[in-house]
């Protein structure tokens, strides 16, 4: 793909796309400006890994870097429609960014996609930038947090059920469950099972406690709600939960919810995180349980046919 050629790269800069062997980097970036804006570190290497191993990724085509001097200062990818991108805090005011996000745009229209979209710091440089470029409204976000030292007592579980670490035979119905879930209010393509795969149990660093399910008692029970949780800079962080919609209302969220934080804990975590937002209705229910609201995002979207 050819690259931008306005707005130009600052003089002294280069860009070339990104390829496994540059994760190390750009989650040090990452790192680095989450620490400024935020105080802590979200990203994990293992979670670039995971995004970028999955057998549907074309890093050449959906990814760029910005060097100087052969080190990365500035990165930008489009991932079923989606942008994410990120300048190194002493390279910022510069213009890397307006290039980057002219980069994701010209990605994702070559790519094939309708609309872009970019989740950004409600009020910071970036959410200014996407706004004057055009980019809409279109829902809010959340960063959650259980405080270090907050207790969430063990939630009973109905009759008939039991909560345990995912066998490897549960596999295919946590892949299930947790894709209808996510997509009952996600704009992105079902990933298939073994793109699913490369980002949980084929994730780096993977333990058989990441993944834990509610099932029916005995023999061959169904798989009717499950988490994922992961350890990120000696804090746990619930990816992904969700409950089958027939079994809803039964407490079993609030169950998984609290074996997420301790499950976490007993890991070494002190606190615990998630993120949600607007469209999924979920808030109040981690609220209930004590979580505090951390930070708030926008997500903000571009017609990319106008």
């Amino acid at each position: 793909m050819t690259a931008p050629t306005e707005p130009p790269l600052p003089a002294g800069l280069t860009s070339r796309p990104l390829t496994l062997d540059d994760a190390a980097a750009v989650q040090a970036l990452i790192a680095t400006e989450e620490q400024r804006d935020l105080g802590r570190t979200t990203v994990s290497l293992d979670d670039v890994v995971g995004e970028w191993q999955r057998p549907d990724r074309d890093l050449a085509a959906s990814t760029t870097g910005v060097e100087r001097d052969g080190v990365l200062v500035g990165y930008g990818e489009v991932d079923d429609g989606h942008a994410f991108a990120g300048v190194h805090p002493d390279e910022q005011g510069r213009g890397i960014g307006r290039w980057l996000a002219r980069w994701t745009e010209d990605a994702a229209r070559a790519a094939g996609h309708p609309v872009l979209s970019g989740q950004v710091l409600a009020g910071s440089p970036a959410d200014r930038l996407l706004e004057a470029r055009g980019y809409q409204t279109r829902f809010t976000a959340w960063d959650l947090e259980l405080p270090a030292g907050a207790e969430v007592a063990a939630r009973p579980l109905p009759a008939g059920y039991t909560l345990r670490p995912a066998a490897d035979a549960d596999r295919e119905a946590c892949w299930t469950l947790l894709e209808d879930a996510f997509l009952e209010w996600s704009d992105r393509e079902r990933r298939t099972f073994e793109e699913f795969g490369s980002t949980t149990w084929g994730r780096p660093g993977f333990e058989p406690w990441n993944l834990r399910v509610v099932a029916q008692e005995g023999p061959g029970g169904e798989v009717v709600g499950a988490t994922f949780t992961t350890i990120t800079d000696g804090d746990g962080y619930v990816h992904k939960l969700a409950v089958r919609p027939d079994r809803r209302g039964l407490g079993l969220a609030t169950a998984l919810l609290a074996d997420a934080f301790a499950a976490a804990r007993e890991h070494g975590a002190a606190a615990s995180r998630l993120s949600t937002d607007t469209r999924a209705g979920a808030r109040g229910l981690y609220e209930k349980v004590g979580m505090v609201v951390e930070s708030t995002w926008v997500n903000r979207v571009l017609d990319l046919a106008r």
